[in-house]
């Protein structure tokens, strides 16, 4: 289970240099866009790091020659937000600095090329911060007339999902899946419009089913789906799936059964860590205990779609043996009511 989930779908759908040239070239001002020739776009490295050793690393970044000129390159640096940032600007800059200075040391004689950064931002309440360098300058600095025309330039494009609509990005020329991973950052972090917005996107979800690496690239989203949408509505969520056929139902099972051995492990291995700390045995099978009662606690919950354990079930949790917490969690994915998983 990845940490950043918003990360991995984003660069999934948009590190081929042909999805991110029907993005860019989508968001790109038309007289930008129509200087490139996005037919030589090719990925580059993203990662940077300076002299104190500090990672800095750019989500995407690519290099095109223009059209105009056989030796005339432009940078593309193509960023995911999922929340406001108000240094982005700042970040953009030290990026396209480092850029600067790798081609420099590169071809120490050549012109530096133009880097431009565009971020797409699903953050909640849309992009309310800063935009630009001049953004992040002093108010009383930017309201002096003499000083305007010393002041450094670095603007932000920013592409901002959270007021785009659901025609707005099918009518983008994107592929079936780049337009699905874009309505899922959007929307799947709110379980309700995701669930609202789901059937629009159904003919969508057909057609990348119908396609090559159709069931590859699903098994993708429906992951990130159940990563990322609140518990409670989960049940409701494989409802919508089960919409699209067998397949895809299919699909969503066994996602859903990964998540939830996935879920255990982690609960086992939180458990070993914290019995390691004791320093003793009897601590190790304490903390694994513990692991996998509040493991098991959840699952529950999630299967049987409950807010809360009652205190009858919960106490066969807190009284179980080694052994029986074993059989407890064998029996959750099979198990049709909480009775049949304290069958004993």
């Amino acid at each position: 289970m990845t940490a950043r989930p918003h990360d991995a779908l984003f660069k999934t759908a948009f590190e081929g240099p042909a999805a991110a040239a029907a993005l860019l070239r989508a968001l790109l001002p038309a007289e930008a866009g129509d200087a490139i020739a996005w037919d030589t776009l090719s990925r580059d490295n993203a990662s940077f790091v300076d002299v104190a050793l500090v990672d800095h690393h750019s989500d995407l970044l690519f290099s095109a020659r223009l059209r105009t000129s056989e030796t005339a390159w432009i940078y593309l640096l193509l960023e995911h937000q999922s929340t406001g940032d108000p240094a982005m600007p700042l970040r953009g800059l030290s990026y396209q600095v480092r850029i600067w200075e790798r081609c420099r040391k590169d071809q120490p004689q050549a012109w530096l090329p133009l880097v431009i950064a565009v971020v797409v931002s699903h953050a909640r309440d849309g992009w309310t911060t800063s935009r630009s360098l001049e953004d992040m300058l002093d108010p009383a600095v930017r309201a002096l007339p003499r000083l305007t025309a010393l002041m450094p330039r670095f603007s932000l494009l920013i592409e901002d999902l959270t007021y785009l609509s659901d025609a707005d990005l099918q009518a983008r020329s994107l592929a079936a899946f780049q337009k699905l991973a874009l309505w899922l950052l959007r929307d799947a972090r709110d379980s309700v419009r995701l669930l609202d917005s789901f059937g629009t996107w159904i003919s969508t979800m057909v057609e990348l089913l119908a396609g090559p690496d159709g069931l590859e690239s699903f098994a993708t989203l429906t992951r990130y789906m159940f990563q990322v949408v609140d518990p409670v509505h989960r049940e409701s969520l494989r409802a919508k799936i089960r919409l699209l056929g067998p397949r895809a139902e299919e699909i969503a099972m066994t996602i859903a059964e990964q998540l939830i051995e996935e879920g255990m492990q982690k609960g086992m291995q939180k458990g070993r860590q914290e019995g390691r700390q004791e320093g003793r045995q009897e601590g190790r099978q304490e903390g694994l205990a513990e692991g996998q009662i509040a493991t098991l606690r959840r699952l529950l919950m999630f299967k049987f779609k409950l807010q809360t354990l009652d205190p009858a079930s919960d106490a066969c949790l807190q009284a179980a043996t080694p052994e029986a917490l074993d059989r407890y969690v064998e029996r959750v994915l099979t198990a049709d009511s909480l009775a049949a998983v304290f069958a004993d």
